[in-house]
């Protein structure tokens, strides 16, 4: 008969997914991964078998994070362009801005590359462009054209934030994206 878990898996990989952005996927072994959670390597293993294993796990959380942040945001926000601005920065936590910016990028490199993860990014990039788009137009092509822009545009600025950081991040992330909303007026 299997022991009952004391530590529930989303906690685990919660505390797993900040190792993940600290150590880098490559980085991230068994021994750091019990470190930072408190269960035994060899639990671990149990668990999730392999070391892919184990970082797919933790992407697909934080990928279900993500899907709730957004859905949260979505039904918060107001359904305005400044409402589209709003959800974006919502999602984009001012104070792991520079980590997500760099150490981030190495988890996204992971998202591509494997299957699942990448169908799961897209799933999330098509929610998000329309509730965007929803909030930019009500002509239902132009909405997803929009959409879709502004969720580039914000990718993009945040990067481009990333290198030059002549201003905090909010602050040059949301003029970016209102000067491109007022350029489509």
């Amino acid at each position: 008969m299997a022991r009952p878990r004391t530590i529930p898996d989303e906690q685990v990989l919660d505390a797993l997914l900040e190792a993940l952005m600290d150590n880098g996927p490559d980085g991230l072994t068994f021994t750091r991964a019990a470190a930072a959670c408190g269960l035994s390597p060899a639990t671990l293993v149990q668990r999730y078998g392999a070391r892919e294993a184990l970082v797919q796990a933790i992407l697909l959380r934080a990928w279900d994070r993500l899907d709730a942040e957004t859905e949260a945001a979505d039904e918060e926000e107001a359904p305005t362009p400044e409402g589209a601005i709003d959800l974006l920065l919502r999602l984009m936590p001012i104070e792991t801005a520079e980590r997500d910016a760099t150490n981030g990028l190495l988890l996204l490199r992971e998202d591509m590359r494997n299957p699942i993860l990448r169908s799961r990014g897209a799933a999330w990039g098509h929610r998000l462009a329309d509730a965007l788009g929803r909030r930019l137009s009500k002509d239902q092509a132009q909405s997803k054209r929009l959409g879709w822009q502004m969720a580039s545009l914000w990718q993009g600025a945040h990067t481009w934030w990333a290198f030059t950081r002549e201003e905090p991040p909010e602050r040059a992330i949301r003029r970016a994206l209102e000067e491109w909303i007022a350029g489509l007026k």
